[in-house]
């Protein structure tokens, strides 16, 4: 029988900021705007995320493993956008394990990251590179609906995170 876990993280995007207001810019679906983060995990592209640890939600997860993963500390969480992604791999020590990683959507402040050592390398690119980068067919499809969600709903009705 398959050992299960369970994983949360983000698909986080960053949009610039208007240098005369300080405002954020509006977001363009046309994919010239949003700058979806890729994180390089030296065998494969994915996005930010991490296990559930004992007492906590999955929206506390991948808040916690953004901030590790990136030292990003803020996001605007898009509450209306929840998938699930299922997947089975075998581990040495471990044995077959079924993991199940639930993404949310949000928008980071900054492009600045501070890489943790699960790491090699972090990116912030346009959709259209980011649905090629990225290594699996499970995040593909997230990064799909996530940019279709956006495209539906550009005003978020969002929290801030605090910093």
């Amino acid at each position: 029988m398959a050992r299960q876990e369970r994983s949360a993280g983000f698909i986080s995007f960053h949009v610039p900021q208007d240098t005369t207001s300080g405002e954020p810019t509006p977001v363009h679906f046309d994919g010239a705007a949003a700058h979806y983060l890729l994180l390089d995990h030296g065998r494969h592209w994915s996005f930010p995320k991490g296990h559930v640890e004992a007492g906590e939600d999955e929206l506390t997860a991948a808040l916690r493993e953004l901030r590790e993963e990136t030292g990003i500390s803020s996001a605007e969480v898009f509450p209306r956008f929840r998938h699930e992604i299922h997947y089975y791999f075998r581990h040495r020590a471990r044995g077959l394990v079924c993991k199940s990683v639930t993404y949310f959507l949000a928008r980071v402040p900054t492009r600045k990251i501070i890489l943790s050592s699960e790491h090699v390398a972090a990116e912030f690119v346009a959709f259209e590179r980011a649905i090629k980068q990225v290594t699996f067919a499970s995040d593909r499809e997230v990064l799909r609906q996530a940019h279709a969600h956006l495209g539906t709903h550009v005003t978020p009705q969002s929290k801030r995170t605090p910093t």
